[in-house]
């Protein structure tokens, strides 16, 4: 019979929290913006492999961050704040123009194409702890890639 090393032994042991899911973040983009306006969107691509919900977020650059949604209401688009946004398990939710995003409401100061945005995510997971998401957001220009419904207020 083969016997564990102690260390061996201690590493599978820490083998399961390491394992434990994260939410992770990808393709992050915000909207550049001209001299007076307060607000702005930022999108990106969430991915939970065990399902959560975003539920907000913060940064230094905005007064507060908002999660939102434009859809089509009677043939006029309609944008509204919502709570939450779900993260289904395994699934890649994209906050995109158009579409669920985040916006950037009473912005300190312009942002320019090239800078760069911290932004904290804060996600919440059923019966385990909550977790934040620290992104570096790269501004890109205001007639940049977006497209409908992509505003900056």
């Amino acid at each position: 019979m083969k016997f564990w090393k102690p260390g061996a032994l201690a590493l599978a042991l820490l083998l399961p929290g390491l394992a434990q899911a994260q939410t992770t973040a990808s393709e992050a983009w915000a909207r550049g913006t001209v001299a007076a306006q307060k607000a702005t969107g930022v999108f990106v691509q969430l991915r939970s492999p065990d399902g959560a919900k975003l539920v907000g977020g913060s940064t230094p650059a905005a007064a507060r961050v908002e999660i939102h949604e434009m859809r089509m209401d009677d043939g006029v688009m309609k944008m509204r704040e919502v709570p939450a946004l779900e993260l289904p398990a395994g699934q890649a939710v994209t906050l995109k123009p158009g579409g669920y995003h985040l916006m950037l409401m009473g912005l300190k100061q312009p942002l320019k194409a090239g800078d760069t945005l911290p932004l904290t995510l804060q996600i919440e997971r059923p019966g385990k702890p909550a977790e934040t998401l620290q992104l570096q957001v790269p501004v890109r220009a205001l007639g940049g890639q977006g497209g409908p419904g992509g505003h900056g207020h």
